[in-house]
């Protein structure tokens, strides 16, 4: 089996084509969407367009669920602009999007964890900036999907990881389509070193262990970042261009 894992896409429609034409190229049986699709000042109505058009099994993620439920005011500026750009139908749709999805009865797909699309599965906030979690906190964060044999795919953090979690489950976090680095974050200008690559996985199953291909591939993120700076902001097309805010 070959699952290609994608997400948070945050609206960069050129790192989403990338993908989409690497992943024909790998052959894969199937596709998973783990949500966070538009919410960005690149293309994000462009993008809603062009996963309509896929139909895509996808988990719906924070920013999915933010862009119907949240007053503009609580929302960020690139929220709003997403918000701005899409249709009341649009910003329903994405909404009524799962907020898991059991791709198979080993595989289940969440944003976050599988309780809550803003926390983290495998990172906690430490002074500022994302941390690996201890097993105790995986392991809560889990609670009962946690089983032998099984694979827990998630997002939210942008960050690509392949770990064995508890009970021996896998956990794949599939890294971010055309996000390294969310710039409208508080904490986005004290976190690492990042790279501006689009980034997916792709799960595998041979011999009856799971293993994954993550991948990071070069895109014109540079367009990317004009794009950013037309729409007003610079500090997008820094963290579009180098994968670091500025």
């Amino acid at each position: 089996m070959r699952l290609a894992v994608i997400s948070d896409i945050h609206g960069n429609l050129l790192a989403l084509d990338a993908v989409l034409a690497d992943i024909e190229l790998r052959g894969v049986d199937a596709v998973v969407n783990l949500g966070d699709c538009v919410t960005s000042p690149l293309w994000p109505r462009e993008t809603f367009d062009r996963l309509a058009g896929l139909d895509i099994p996808t988990v719906r993620g924070n920013h999915d669920r933010q862009i119907l439920e949240w007053p503009e005011e609580k929302l960020s500026p690139a929220g709003r602009f997403a918000r701005d750009a899409l249709t009341e139908a649009e910003r329903a749709i994405l909404h009524a999007l799962p907020p898991t999805i059991e791709v198979t009865p080993e595989i289940l797909a969440v944003h976050g964890t599988p309780m809550d699309d803003s926390t983290y599965l495998l990172e906690e906030v430490v002074d500022g900036r994302l941390a690996p979690a201890q097993r105790a906190t995986v392991a809560a964060r889990l609670g009962a999907t946690a089983r032998p044999g099984g694979v827990v795919l998630c997002g939210h953090s942008h960050r690509q990881a392949l770990v064995q979690g508890p009970e021996g489950c896998t956990i794949l976090n599939p890294g971010s389509v055309g996000c390294p680095i969310f710039a409208d974050a508080v904490a986005a200008k004290g976190l690492e070193h990042r790279s501006p690559h689009a980034r997916y996985a792709i799960l595998t199953l041979r011999r009856g262990r799971w293993g994954a291909e993550l991948l990071a591939l070069d895109y014109d993120w540079d367009a990317a970042a004009r794009r950013a700076a037309e729409n007003g902001r610079p500090d997008w097309a820094v963290a579009m261009a180098t994968g670091t805010v500025a």
